[in-house]
């Protein structure tokens, strides 16, 4: 099958695409037919080597996070698909390889396909849907009211997490371009703080959880907008040792990974605030809760450019550069 591939780490030439062996389909894995993936900024991290110590991945490896397809095969013991289901899914962080013709994927880590969706649009979804649902319901578990802060609206996590925090019964802030005002008020933000023009820890006060996926500074001044007992919840910022142990990582490694939040973790607690780092997990029963919103028109993707598969370089290169305008980009199978 044809696949983009990462042949070594850290280089952009080092990515190609050619010919791999078809992948191995398991007793519960579906083998799907890829239609469309989407590009995220962690395929650019691992391609880079910046997760080696999280997700160290031999190469040569198929790169891809997201994707949308047919199964055309299914394992002795699969019972939740059948031959010819459109499904959509985020593979596991161990199985991820999307750019590709087919991939194997576990049963539970897929869903059916939203059927108001094209494959393009549900492609664009399983990794910033799921992030958004496990920061929001899972670890911020929302109440209606509480006061929510969102980093660039309208970027692939923003665009859904501003969305399903509004369906949460959420009151919404975000920041973003002057040029997104608009679109990120459209999806439902309540309060909008154009970075270009206003700094959004002056503007913004008293909010009960921070949504995180920028990081550094920013993560930094998050913890000024929240009230006592607050959390900031990145996506963006150093690990901490409670992700370590969800990694099942050995002592070392979880002292690494103290050592490199400490700071953050010391100025939330000064402030009476918390501070807590995910990485988001498959799960195909989460997508289906999403799928009814979706379907129901609560929740909608934002795609902002779809590449041919033999441009997938240059789909990331276009990712990487912050030209994409809003929302998702993503790679169309021929």
């Amino acid at each position: 099958m044809r696949a983009f591939t990462v042949e070594r780490y850290g280089d952009k030439a080092g990515v190609r695409v050619g010919d791999v062996p078809d992948p191995e389909v398991g007793a519960e894995d579906v083998l799907v037919r890829i239609h469309a993936a989407s590009i995220n900024p962690l395929d650019r991290m691992i391609r880079d080597g910046e997760m080696k110590a999280i997700l160290p991945y031999k190469v040569p490896f198929v790169l891809g996070n997201d994707l949308a397809g047919v199964v055309v095969e299914v394992g002795a013991a699969v019972t939740r698909f059948a031959v010819g289901d459109e499904i959509f899914a985020r593979p596991d962080k161990d199985r991820i390889g999307t750019f590709a013709e087919l991939i194997a994927v576990h049963q539970d880590d897929a869903a059916i396909k939203p059927a108001t969706l094209t494959m393009e649009e549900a492609a664009s979804l399983p990794l910033v849907a799921l992030t958004s649902w496990q920061v929001l319901v899972e670890r911020a578990h929302i109440q209606p009211g509480q006061k929510v802060l969102i980093h660039a609206g309208s970027g692939g996590l923003g665009t859904i997490a501003i969305q399903l925090a509004k369906e949460l019964g959420a009151h919404v802030a975000t920041t973003t371009s002057t040029a997104n005002v608009d679109l990120v008020k459209r999806l439902g933000a309540d309060v909008v703080v154009d970075y270009k023009k206003q700094a959004f820890e002056t503007a913004l006060h008293d909010y009960d959880v921070v949504l995180d996926s920028l990081g550094g500074e920013t993560l930094k001044k998050s913890l000024d907008v929240l009230k006592p007992g607050g959390k900031v919840i990145s996506v963006a910022g150093p690990p901490d040792a409670a992700f370590a142990r969800e990694l099942g990582a050995n002592p070392i490694i979880r002292l690494v990974m103290s050592a490199l939040s400490f700071r953050i973790r010391r100025s939330a607690r000064r402030r009476n605030v918390t501070y807590s780092f995910l990485f988001m997990k498959a799960s195909g029963d989460q997508l289906r809760e999403l799928t009814h919103l979706i379907e129901a028109g609560r929740i909608r993707p934002v795609v902002d450019t779809v590449f041919p598969f033999e441009s997938t370089r240059e789909a990331l290169e276009y990712v990487e550069a912050g030209r994409a305008k809003a929302g998702k980009v993503v790679v169309k199978m021929t």
